[in-house]
């Protein structure tokens, strides 16, 4: 697998942005390369359970002065629509192919088209609320 850009989002409110080419939504470890290591740096380990959501991105900086929309519009992504909220109150709207709250998590594709996010990785400790839409 290619690396890929994620920003990793932990319970407690860390952010650690960097590379990774190992996560898999079956695992419970995964391996990153933050963007401030060395080239040669082999990564560090990643346990998700620690984790808020993993956020795979356009690219690192993000426009923070973009305001997401929440509502769906035009053509969606295949999946069933969902509001996911964080026991920190954030809130994401987007669609998802499985929900089982028995896993680990679930891949969310956001409803806006233009956010950062190109789909987010829902730890499901972290939310204090879900409902389909």
């Amino acid at each position: 697998m290619e690396p890929v850009k994620v920003v990793m989002r932990y319970a407690d409110g860390r952010i650690v942005k960097g590379f990774t080419s190992d996560f898999a939504p079956n695992k419970t470890f995964f391996h990153i390369s933050p963007l401030e290591s060395a080239a040669t740096d082999k990564g560090i380990e990643i346990s998700v359970k620690e984790l808020k959501a993993i956020f795979f991105v356009k690219d690192f900086t993000g426009d923070a002065s973009y305001d997401e929309n929440k509502q769906f519009s035009g053509t969606q992504p295949p999946g069933r629509k969902v509001e996911v909220t964080f026991f920190d109150n954030e809130v994401l709207v987007g669609v998802t192919l499985g929900y089982d709250p028995s896993r680990i998590g679930f891949f969310l594709t956001p409803a806006d088209p233009q956010s950062n996010n190109l789909r987010v990785f829902v730890v499901s400790s972290a939310m204090s609320k879900f409902r389909y839409l």
